[in-house]
């Protein structure tokens, strides 16, 4: 959920012509899943819109390039519209069968596939013929994509949290812009020095609607040490100690600080367009947000920096991950398998090529530099050609980015049913946002008492 993944709402007109648009790319094989001309031919989705010029291009080089090396593989892209942005479609194309051979998935939809029984075993397939770089793919992120020892996915883009801040408002604050907080005592002190500044400026910025507050309040969860649900998933986990906490950290700079600013019910964009206008000194985001910030909230990058994600008393215990891969339809053949594979490989999970193209991303002005995202594991090969050509071709200032990617908090995968426990939690980070009276023992007891009941339900 951070901003490119990010669902955002959309008219579900396109749902009803889904089928046949994606029905019109099949084309007729046999048993082996090749065409007349003895082709493996796979269809595949997300192709960037007409409204994305440059990326669109970039994606139909790519795949002109990759059958030229595969001759024997044909592509069929397939455009859904949002950049596959865009849940109720996603949901409306696994309930009607409608995917594609190789469809787009976020890391919390496992279950919601395996569920609509949309989803192939591909754990025999998946291995260094197909993937060249599958060794060097964090571990963690291919176990989202697991069910019971076997593997339905292949991640291909991920994030992690941590304290996005404001360079210019520290300096005037007199703060130390090398030396962010790193506990949430030290988040509060710097907080109030920048609130002090004036001119409507929030020293620390908090979402609480839109499902957003939910999402900020498992990340700040998971820096306590905590979980949002029991280890089997079928129970909530929040009301304790580190829920308690989460909400008295937020309360005290609320109304005992006033160090937040007057506004609240904030969602994705009113943050960001407060900081856009420099009126945010910190807040907590994926380096992505920075992107945002500049693109679409006219800020700049050299004024925005990340650190670690705070802990309570020290380092922090863990942080929020999230991010997104591709599934593949079940009854596909072994041959549209790995040429399925070979197409991702290429495309997402090679430094140099796809959405690692640096030297192509940077004249176009797509961001690079930005510490994300951290799809190898840590010392790998293929990580360090990454960072080494991320850095040769950065066009964002990477020192920003420094501490936040030399000193990783543990990341942890979003919690089942992730969108629907977000928006319950939501009354609660709005609670203590809203109200100097909000009790949080209460707060949380009614959090509690419904995603347990949710949980029950099968939501």
């Amino acid at each position: 959920m951070s901003v490119p993944q990010y669902r955002k709402a959309a008219a579900l007109a396109l749902v009803a012509g889904l089928g046949f648009s994606l029905a019109a790319c099949s084309t007729k094989s046999d048993d082996s899943g090749k065409d007349a001309g003895g082709k493996v031919t796979i269809t595949v989705d997300c192709q960037p819109v007409g409204s994305q010029k440059e990326l669109l291009q970039n994606w139909n080089d790519d795949v002109a390039e990759f059958q030229r090396q595969n001759p024997d593989i044909v592509i069929k892209s397939v455009s859904v519209g949002e950049q596959c942005n865009n849940p109720p479609d996603f949901t409306a194309r696994l309930a009607g069968g409608t995917v594609t051979d190789v469809f787009y998935g976020y890391m919390t939809d496992l279950q919601q596939v395996l569920d609509s029984g949309q989803a192939m075993d591909i754990t025999q397939y998946a291995a260094k013929d197909t993937i060249p770089t599958w060794e060097s793919i964090d571990p963690a992120l291919k176990g989202v994509f697991t069910d019971n020892g076997k593997l339905y996915g292949v991640p291909v883009k991920n994030y992690s949290m941590g304290l996005v801040y404001n360079k210019t408002l520290f300096q005037q604050a007199g703060l130390d812009v090398n030396n962010p907080p790193k506990t949430w005592v030290e988040v509060r002190d710097a907080a109030k020095k920048i609130s002090a500044l004036g001119n409507g400026i929030a020293g620390y910025s908090e979402y609480s609607a839109g499902n957003t507050g939910g999402w900020h309040f498992t990340a700040e969860m998971y820096s306590q040490g905590g979980q949002i649900l029991t280890a089997d998933g079928k129970k909530a986990d929040f009301n304790n100690a580190q829920g308690k906490q989460v909400l008295q950290n937020l309360k005290d700079m609320r109304y005992g600080d006033n160090s937040m600013g007057s506004r609240q019910l904030l969602q994705w964009a009113d943050l960001l367009t407060n900081a856009g206008a420099g009126k945010v000194g910190m807040f907590i985001g994926a380096p992505d947000a920075t992107t945002a910030i500049v693109t679409q909230f006219q800020g700049k990058y050299q004024d925005w920096a990340m650190a670690p994600m705070p802990g309570q008393d020290g380092p922090a215990k863990g942080t929020l991950g999230g991010g997104e891969g591709y599934f593949f339809k079940k009854g596909l053949t072994p041959e549209q398998v790995k040429a399925g594979l070979k197409w991702l490989a290429f495309e997402k999970l090679t430094p140099g090529e796809g959405q690692f193209d640096y030297v192509r991303a940077k004249p176009q002005n797509q961001p690079v530099g930005l510490p994300q995202p951290t799809l190898f594991a840590v010392g790998s090969d293929a990580q360090k050609k990454d960072l080494e050509l991320r850095k040769a071709n950065a066009n964002v200032p990477v020192e920003n980015f420094a501490a936040f990617e030399a000193n990783p908090a543990p990341i942890k995968g979003e919690p089942r049913n992730a969108q629907t426990i977000y928006a319950v939690l939501d009354a609660a980070m709005s609670g203590v946002l809203t109200s100097s009276n909000a009790n949080i023992d209460a707060l949380l007891k009614t959090a509690e008492d419904k995603v347990n009941q949710l949980l029950a339900a099968g939501s």
